[in-house]
């Protein structure tokens, strides 16, 4: 594969973002008791994970899984130097997650119209509205705020997206106060090539520094996608473990890429990544014995 400007050197240090017990947990079938929930976080609390995705303020009514945000917020161990965003859709859900004791938050938001309709019941334009006064209360409170951008090299209702676009929501992302914009790949749509394009044109507007990637691996590109963005200076990558989750809009859409599998790339190419790699496939065969799965990660089902 032709790199296109690419940066000479892999970086030395990437930063996994955990989106299991959240991103992962929401669109899992099987119902699975707060305490477990709980005693997976504290898991893999333990496994040298930086951040780690706990929960989300939204409707229980759409998202039945996560219904008992604030017991878990308030309930797992924290550790020095982990931290636990959860996600939030509007100034009601940045409330329930402040009072919850939330110490980070991120919000959401899609490159398509149509998906972003159907996922939040808005538009684009309201979605930012409704930003706002999160962003008020995030800063009043000295709490960072993590953009997530949704569909970005493809949607299940749009088609193709125009990576200008995607640019142009990341940037405007960025201006509103978010600390980073984590590039959404919703349907596992996304190539190498067509990734690291889109990251060229994003990085003209937004500096690389500020884009963590978040690729599901619906048609087995994810790693390749990763890799290709690495060569671009991407240092944050999004994965859950044992490839938990999947896109409910979009058919045939499996969950993200596995963690295990991320950290295992990485070491192999010498990038550290501080995770304790058996540590973190114990903790992903426990949570799907417990949501009665098989492992979605290769390097995981190593560990059984």
């Amino acid at each position: 594969m032709k790199s296109l400007h690419t940066t000479n050197a892999l970086p030395s240090k990437v930063t996994i973002v955990e989106v299991g017990p959240r991103d992962g947990l929401q669109n899992e079938q099987q119902h699975l008791d707060t305490d477990k929930k709980i005693n997976f976080i504290n898991r893999l609390s333990t496994c040298g994970l930086p951040v780690i995705e706990c929960s989300s303020m939204v409707s229980s009514q759409w998202i039945p899984q996560l219904a008992d945000a604030e017991e878990v917020i308030n309930k797992i161990d924290r550790h020095p130097g982990v931290r636990y965003p959860v996600l939030v859709p509007n100034e009601k859900g940045m409330q329930r997650a402040l009072a919850a004791g939330a110490t980070s938050v991120a919000i959401f938001i899609a490159v398509s119209e149509s998906f972003n309709q159907k996922n939040v019941n808005c538009s684009i334009d309201e979605s930012f509205t409704r930003f706002e006064p999160v962003m008020a209360l995030a800063k009043a409170a000295g709490i960072e705020v993590r953009g997530y951008l949704s569909c970005i090299m493809g949607c299940p209702y749009e088609g193709k997206i125009k990576p200008m676009k995607v640019a142009t929501i990341a940037r405007h992302l960025i201006e509103l106060g978010c600390y980073e914009v984590s590039l959404g790949d919703t349907i596992g749509a996304g190539t190498p090539l067509q990734a690291q394009r889109l990251v060229q044109t994003i990085s003209k507007q937004v500096p690389v520094e500020q884009l963590a990637i978040h690729f599901h691996d619906t048609r087995g590109q994810a790693l390749a996608n990763i890799f290709a963005c690495l060569e671009l200076g991407i240092t944050t990558i999004d994965a859950a473990v044992a490839g938990l989750g999947g896109c409910p809009y979009a058919k045939g859409s499996s969950g993200n890429v596995a963690t295990e599998d991320v950290v295992y790339m990485l070491e192999g190419m010498g990038i550290e990544t501080g995770i304790d790699l058996r540590a973190l496939s114990e903790a992903g065969n426990m949570i799907c014995q417990q949501l009665k799965r098989s492992s979605h990660s290769k390097v995981g089902r190593l560990y059984q």
